[in-house]
Order: C-alpha cells, then structure tokens, then sequence
C-alpha cells in the first residue's frame, strides 16, 4: 500500500511490490521489489485474490419472506399443484474461452483456449435461463443468444411446461413461480408481468408469483 498525491481524492491505492519499489525510490529509499516483497511477507501480508462475503443491509422481513414463501410452496404441493423457482444463470462467451477449473486431459496437452476473452461477433454470449421444479426435483435450461428480457424468462417457463410440466401435473389449474426481485423476472417491470399474463392465457394456468426481496 502507498499513499497517494496529496491534491488528489484518492489516499490509498494498491500496487505491485515493483511499483511499491519505484516509489521508495523516488523517496530516496532504494529498494527491490524482491526486498519489498519479504518485508511485506515479513509485515504479515500475503497475495489474496477478493473474496465476496459483504451482502449489505438485509430485508428487514427477510425471515417472514422465507416462512410465507414456505407455506405457499407447501400449500401448492399439497394440493398437487406445480411449484418451480426460476433464475437467469452467469452469462458465459461462446467459444473457446478460458474458464475457472480444471479437467481431466493427457499429460502435458491442455485445451488451447484464445488469450484474449473479447466476445465472437458471430458467436456472442449464451444466456442460461433455469426452471426447477422443487417437488420433481428436476430443471429445465433454456438458453438465449440475445438478450435478458422479460419475454425470454416467460418463454423459458413456457418450454419447462411443454416440455416437462403438463406430463407432470396433467390435473394442475395453477402454477406457483419463485423468483428473485430482479433481472428479467424483476418485480418492478412492467414487461415481466405483461410476459406473465400472456403466459398464463397461453397456458390456461392461474400463475402465483412468490418472489423474494432481499434488500429495502
């Protein structure tokens, strides 16, 4: 850690022990970054990649949110009626792009990947949409090419019926959909619940939407 320019807003940045050795320097403290790299182990630092653990301020009903979510999933299953949790997965380029993990190859010949990840123009971006159905224990992905959209989320659930649900449920009148607050099932767009009703006319389900907010 070095302390920035005293004009400027910024007072603490991160840098490489190169950098760090560059700025002792030039306060007339001659040094390697090899030398800065020991003190610093020495100091109790290490190289720590970022760890996601701050999840801010929680709901203030939260724990109420999960007890009604509960009950009404288990109305439903009582009832025999379908219950599926949804979700827009990470969006991953399409191609041959490094990816975190390892697996299983001939000694000495890695999958060769490019160097750069800047996104095919021709291939683009994948966009996995998931249908879970909780008492089957079973999903549904449907995979977009384009974009995020309300439609894209409903058409996804209309696939998981087609394709999964009516078999499932042959008797079901209505359909309970958990889902987050945001992205394309968002509680606040518009074009999610146009999607839902147009949905729910194709289908001739009456669709009960659970979702759980996780902030004020």
């Amino acid at each position: 850690m070095t302390r920035g320019h005293p004009e400027s807003p910024l007072l603490w940045t991160c840098k490489s022990t190169g950098k760090l050795a560059e700025e002792l320097e030039r306060q007339n403290h001659p040094v390697t970054d090899r030398t800065v790299a020991a003190l610093l182990k020495r100091a109790g630092y290490s190289l720590q990649a970022n760890r996601k653990t701050q999840e801010g301020l929680s709901h203030q009903d939260r724990n109420a949110q999960f007890e009604y979510i509960s009950q009404q999933v288990i109305a439903f299953q009582k009832q025999h009626q379908p219950v599926v949790s949804v979700d827009t997965k990470k969006k991953e380029l399409v191609g041959e792009f490094k990816n975190v993990g390892e697996e299983w190859e001939p000694q000495g010949q890695p999958k060769r990947v490019k160097v750069h990840d800047f996104p095919d123009k021709k291939l683009g971006k994948a966009i996995p949409y998931g249908v879970y159905d909780l008492a089957g224990n079973e999903g549904w992905g449907s995979v977009g090419i384009d974009h995020d959209t309300a439609q894209f989320a409903a058409a996804g659930i209309r696939r998981w019926w087609q394709e999964m649900g009516s078999s499932r449920f042959p008797r079901a009148t209505k359909l309970m959909i958990t889902a987050d607050g945001g992205g394309s099932n968002s509680s606040r767009s518009r074009l999610w619940k146009v999607a839902l009703q147009n949905l729910a006319n194709d289908l001739g389900l009456k669709l009960h939407v659970c979702r759980f907010q996780f902030r004020n």
